[in-house]
């Protein structure tokens, strides 16, 4: 079902990204951080993306696994100041800045059952750019409500993250979210 218990008091995308320091274009890796969500396959795909336009990542979640190493890769990709960590639990009443302020959701899953991310992004309008693993591909419709490619393959992840942002004017995924939440009342 949708995650429709957290709040939602309409705050705009300028309002969250000046809450939380944020400007430009912004992408959102939420949740806990474990292995199998694939943060390393979307911190390689930010180098390809990052050939192509500005961005920032958004990382928002308590790590369960150590940080160092993403430091390390990011620090390896040249990618300082382009990731944002928020390395923390996400307390329910602070959930709606994250997604507010973000234009997609990222989930790079290597492997998966299914994810509630995705409910949770839908409830606040966004749409999600993910992996075909478990269950992800029969909530996100590939190019109306997100976008679905292979499983660690950071070209193909920034090439869905590109298209994206080419087609986000021209394509109503706000829109395409919305018929799509009544049938997970």
């Amino acid at each position: 079902p949708l995650y429709d218990i957290f709040p939602k008091s309409g705050i705009s995308q300028t309002e969250a990204r000046k809450k939380l320091s944020l400007n430009g274009n912004i992408l959102l890796f939420f949740g806990y951080i474990r292995k199998y969500k694939g943060l390393g396959v979307l911190i390689r795909a930010m180098t390809h993306i990052l050939k192509k336009m500005d961005c920032r990542l958004v990382v928002a979640g308590e790590f369960y696994e150590s940080k160092e190493k993403y430091d390390r890769l990011i620090a390896e990709e040249g990618l300082e100041g382009r990731i944002v960590f928020h390395d923390r639990y996400i307390p329910n009443e602070e959930v709606e800045p994250y997604f507010a302020a973000a234009d997609a959701l990222v989930l790079p899953y290597t492997q998966a059952s299914q994810s509630g991310v995705v409910q949770l992004a839908y409830h606040f309008g966004k749409p999600a750019i993910s992996t075909r693993v478990g269950g992800l591909a029969e909530v996100i419709e590939h190019g109306r409500t997100g976008y679905l490619v292979s499983a660690n393959d950071p070209q193909a992840l920034a090439n869905a993250i590109l298209e994206f942002y080419n087609s986000k004017e021209t394509v109503p995924f706000g829109q395409n979210i919305d018929s799509l939440k009544s049938g997970f009342s």
